[in-house]
């Protein structure tokens, strides 16, 4: 049984020896990349073995997440990019864009169990596991990393709250991942039942804002909760330790934050820029994938003992697509519902919070007098597998700023 506080010594290895470790790979992935439609391209005149350090990384193009759709539709499947023989992956993903991703065939194959140790899960724990496991990897990524931990888990999913609290009041488990809110919305409907103590006691949430409210609120409840900020392309890129100071950077992956102005890695400490990741895997190669997320890099390494890189967490978007929920809401899902009703004029989605729970608004000035609100929620539900509510409001009261998603939420 793991007692440690580190999962393995790779997480404590002096940061320079670390550097040069993945510096020192790197080579390979990008020679591989190179042969690759998705990238041969963009890599035609770039010698791989001269890709040594973070400098030379950084005159690699980025390759900008909102644009995989298109690629992987371009040259079927992956883009071209599925490098590897096919009985290294274990299962096929479809996440929102649609854009798809491949499951190595190997333990904690999104390097998950990192954040749960972390978070203090240890062999034997019960995991209740409510992210989802249709067509997302995101059930399958936390499934595994707790395995790999020797939990015991919940294939729970994210839906049918009622039958979730009656598994909980059966089995007790000690140990939840998933959304923040939903997280809440288990704990607060089980204190309505009065159905006895809530049994989870520890906790790793992704896929939603994650304030200082709720973790006060969690915490109160005798709940630590551990924040991990995950991509379906590259699994768990960074984690939140007991040191609770800021969240630290995975390993076999590199991060770079990217002025927003400029386009190359940031010069400071703290300074916001978009998050933009690389992974070692030759045969499903990422270079340079831009992400759309904001964070900025802290200094020096976490009083927890950890020594990789850190970053500040999630603190935005560098575009109009937002997570609710733990999923994606993009400007391209509206435009499509507004093709479907041409009733309707200009749309605005607000995203806000209330009760430490995220809310969708879609404002909408109509033109048509037979258009429903009704007809337009389950419309919106269908593009974004999400609910949220419509208003009309009265024609030319909408911002004129160009922005057809407005995330209302506190950053922190």
């Amino acid at each position: 049984m793991q007692t440690s506080v580190h999962y393995d010594d790779q997480e404590t290895a002096d940061i320079t020896r670390r550097e040069l470790d993945i510096f020192g790979r790197l080579p390979a992935v990008v020679e591989q990349a190179a042969r690759s439609p998705l990238y041969g391209g963009r890599l035609e005149t770039t010698d791989a073995k001269n890709v040594k350090t973070r400098t030379d990384l950084a005159q690699l193009p980025i390759l900008r997440k909102a644009d995989l759709p298109m690629l992987q539709n371009a040259v079927r499947p992956f883009g071209g990019n599925l490098l590897g023989n096919s009985l290294s992956f274990s299962r096929f993903f479809a996440s929102p864009g649609p854009i798809f991703e491949p499951e190595k065939d190997m333990p904690d194959a999104w390097g998950g169990a990192r954040a749960l140790h972390a978070a203090g899960f240890r062999a034997g724990d019960l995991v209740l596991n409510t992210l989802s496991y249709h067509l997302t990897p995101g059930g399958f990524a936390i499934d595994s990393a707790a395995r790999a931990l020797r939990c015991i888990v919940i294939p729970a999913g994210p839906a049918n709250k009622d039958q979730q609290l009656d598994t909980i009041s059966s089995l007790r488990p000690i140990a939840y991942c998933g959304t923040p809110d939903f997280l809440k919305l288990l704990r607060d409907a089980s204190e309505e039942r009065e159905q006895g103590s809530f049994s989870i006691r520890k906790a790793v949430v992704t896929g939603a804002a994650f304030p200082p409210s709720l973790q006060a609120e969690f915490s109160a409840a005798g709940i630590e909760a551990f924040q991990a900020y995950a991509a379906a392309e590259f699994g768990i890129i960074a984690f939140e330790t007991h040191a609770r100071d800021g969240l630290t950077v995975n390993e076999n992956l590199i991060v770079e934050i990217i002025s927003l102005q400029t386009g190359k890695p940031v010069t400071e400490q703290g300074e916001i820029g978009e998050v933009v990741i690389t992974s070692l895997d030759a045969e499903y190669p990422l270079l340079r994938v831009a992400l759309g997320d904001l964070s900025a890099f802290l200094h020096g390494p976490s009083a927890s003992g950890h020594t990789n890189h850190r970053i500040k967490g999630w603190l935005g978007r560098a575009d109009q697509a937002t997570k609710v929920k733990g999923m994606f809401v993009r400007p391209d899902q509206l435009a499509a519902l507004a093709r479907r009703h041409p009733g309707a004029g200009k749309m605005r989605l607000v995203v806000s919070r209330k009760q430490e729970t995220d809310e969708m608004t879609l404002l909408v000035e109509r033109s048509t007098s037979n258009l429903s609100e009704l007809e337009l929620e389950a419309s919106l539900q269908e593009q974004t597998k999400l609910r949220g509510t419509v208003k009309f409001v009265e024609r030319g009261t909408l911002p004129k700023d160009g922005r057809i998603i407005a995330d209302e939420r506190p950053i922190h």
